[in-house]
């Protein structure tokens, strides 16, 4: 039996062959792409060759392209999805077209991966006679003429998902299934674009493999495109020939080639096993964790959805961290703060007590090793990066535990507001919250109710952005709002290093620095000075959370507030905003201060404080000149 890593050489020799040259991967962030966040599908990185620009390795390339879709997070948990994954590829840019990839794609399935033909079915284009598109009866006999060389006869259907198979093997679909562009259905195509007709192929994994004895497909007749689990999708033969113009769809003078085929549904058939997570990729990294639960994977079925969930998050979090993200609050920092969090979360569905994300990782990274040397060179960092952040996830788990034994023995219940106030202060998921007072008290928490404080809280922050904040901010890019919950710290800093007299006189940040102008009598000597950036720095290394809460004066006194207590820019509602850097609701905190500006979500994103100068600027006041650096968790 082909192993994993023999198929992905297959491909590419089998295309090396064919006079290909064989490309490394494109990172899994997009280099010069603002539009998108990852690297989603082995095409992303060729568009502009497809589009038309002259490649420097020529007209024939072929590549194992590494993909990630954060979109999929969700649907993790079945046989065959996974956010993480390989797609196999090979393009004509501007060279041999379909007489040549059909013909080549079959030989490779079935030469060189062995796959029984009688097994592959495959889809084609119906055409659009209203757009003037004719269907592609080109391709429908170049896989007759394949199939046959094999002694399989191939029927062609035109098909309808209400009468099944029809002993069909080549089936045409509409344009929602079977043509590309970047527009998607040809009607949405503008003028310019380029796009064109596809063909898919399938393997039939049997009857007996789908899902159709359960309730919920038994009366249903089954087709290729269908969602039962006996097809997977293998492999897509994109063909780029037209253009739309003001007129209608025109032919290119030369048309493209674009295949991809993803590796692991390819090992998949290989196996014949339609769960990808059987396949050797998976193998050690799945002993890891069966060892760590005492469970066997299989077994029952929310266990198998809950190992599934832990391979596949904590690979795809592997790779991205190798690939330089790291875990954060922000862009492609949040997904693989996700992906580790809610890997966790699930390992903890199947008993596992103590750290397990680093030993999954590390057999991930053997098993990759020869194919992508980086994650052996980037062993330790990808490693400390997990196992650090799933510490912080632990704390944050401890803290959320105490605040909800704390509440449920103060009020005798815990509400969907509980709920949220708990995933605001601690980012203590709700999943977390409904699987504790479901396990201690045989509760549940309404999770519409949730969700509408959630919207509310969304709400507020929206409005409160929207007022102009006078408060010496440059703008409210990312680095003024990371300097500007820096002052926050300082503030609390000063007050503790110099005492209660110290109030805020005014600032004045930008991109690049802070000033701070306070009430104070006289110079600070050089051990104030290092004394409050360690006290800034220190709470910084706590990766507090950054949160509001609306309240009236008397109460925001109440709880230690610092500040212009009649701030128009933090009043909304005739309440003001106030800032605590640390946990509410009788939690550890820093800094707690009336507010209108922008803030970072955590002290984590600051980086490091620097205090470049102290000085006078009046009778009483001093100024304070610093800088932030770098970042601890993003």
């Amino acid at each position: 039996m082909n192993s994993t890593a023999q198929v992905r050489a297959k491909f590419l020799n089998y295309f090396k062959s064919k006079g290909h040259a064989i490309i490394a991967s494109a990172p899994l962030v997009p280099e010069n792409d603002p539009s998108t966040l990852f690297t989603g599908s082995g095409m992303q990185p060729m568009v502009p060759f497809l589009l038309g620009e002259k490649h420097p390795l020529g007209t024939r390339i072929a590549d194992s392209q590494k993909c990630f879709r954060s979109q999929d997070i969700e649907e993790v948990g079945d046989n065959r999805h996974t956010t993480f994954f390989e797609m196999l590829g090979n393009w004509s840019l501007g060279d041999y077209f379909k007489k040549e990839q059909i013909p080549w794609m079959f030989e490779f399935l079935t030469g060189e991966l062995g796959l029984d033909a009688s097994k592959l079915f495959v889809t084609v284009f119906r055409g659009s006679p209203d757009l003037g598109i004719s269907r592609d009866d080109e391709a429908v006999m170049l896989w007759q003429a394949a199939f046959s060389s094999k002694g399989v006869d191939a029927k062609d259907i035109d098909h309808s998902e209400r009468d099944g198979m029809q002993g069909g093997r080549i089936f045409y679909y509409p344009e929602k299934k079977n043509w590309w562009s970047r527009a998607g259905v040809p009607e949405k195509m503008p003028v310019g674009e380029l796009g064109g007709p596809d063909t898919e192929m399938f393997w039939d994994f049997g009857a007996d493999r789908g899902l159709h004895e359960s309730s919920a497909w038994k009366s249903e007749p089954c087709h290729v495109n269908c969602d039962c689990g006996r097809f997977v999708e293998i492999g897509n033969n994109v063909f780029m020939q037209y253009i739309k113009k003001e007129s209608g769809f025109e032919l290119l003078p030369k048309a493209n080639v674009d295949f991809g085929g993803g590796l692991e549904r390819m090992a998949a058939a290989v196996n014949n096993d339609p769960d990808v997570f059987r396949i050797d990729l998976f193998d050690g990294a799945r002993t890891v964790l069966e060892a760590a639960s005492s469970k066997k994977y299989g077994a029952n079925e929310a266990d198998t959805f809950a190992f599934r969930v832990v391979l596949d998050h904590v690979r795809a979090a592997t790779f991205l961290i190798c690939d330089g993200v790291l875990p954060s609050n922000k862009d492609q920092g949040y997904f693989v703060r996700r992906l580790i969090r809610r890997a966790v979360r699930f390992a903890r569905r199947l008993g596992v007590s103590g750290s397990v994300v680093r030993d999954v990782s590390a057999s991930f990274i053997d098993v990759y090793a020869d194919a992508y040397p980086d994650l052996s060179s980037k062993r330790d960092a990808i490693l400390s990066a997990l196992e650090m952040e799933e510490g912080k996830f632990a704390k944050t788990v401890e803290q959320g535990l105490k605040e909800l034994k704390r509440v449920f023995e103060k009020t005798g219940g815990f509400t969907a507001v509980d709920a949220f106030n708990l995933y605001q202060s601690y980012g203590f998921p709700l999943e977390l919250t409904v699987e504790e007072l479901q396990r201690s008290h045989n509760l549940t928490v309404d999770a519409d109710v949730f969700r509408a404080e959630f919207k509310k809280h969304q709400d507020l922050s929206r409005a409160g952005s929207e007022q102009k904040f006078a408060g010496g901010l440059a703008d409210h890019s990312a680095e003024t709002t990371r300097l500007h919950t820096a002052t926050h710290l300082l503030h609390q800093a000063l007050r503790m290093v110099l005492g209660d007299h110290v109030q805020q006189k005014g600032s004045n940040i930008t991109a690049e620095r802070l000033r701070f102008d306070f009430s104070h009598p006289e110079k600070m000597t050089p051990e104030q000075i290092v004394k409050v950036q360690e006290l800034v720095n220190g709470a910084i290394a706590k990766d507090f959370p950054v949160n509001f809460e609306l309240m009236d004066t008397e109460a925001a006194k109440t709880a230690g507030a610092i500040g212009l207590f009649e701030d128009k820019y933090a009043s909304i509602g005739g309440k003001i905003k106030v800032y605590t850097v640390g946990h509410m609701n009788g939690g550890e905190w820093f800094s707690r201060e009336v507010c209108g500006g922008p803030h970072v979500s955590s002290t984590g994103e600051l980086g490091t404080l620097t205090i470049q100068k102290e000085e006078a600027v009046a009778a009483g006041v001093r100024r304070i000149k610093a800088i932030v650096s770098g970042t601890i968790t993003a």
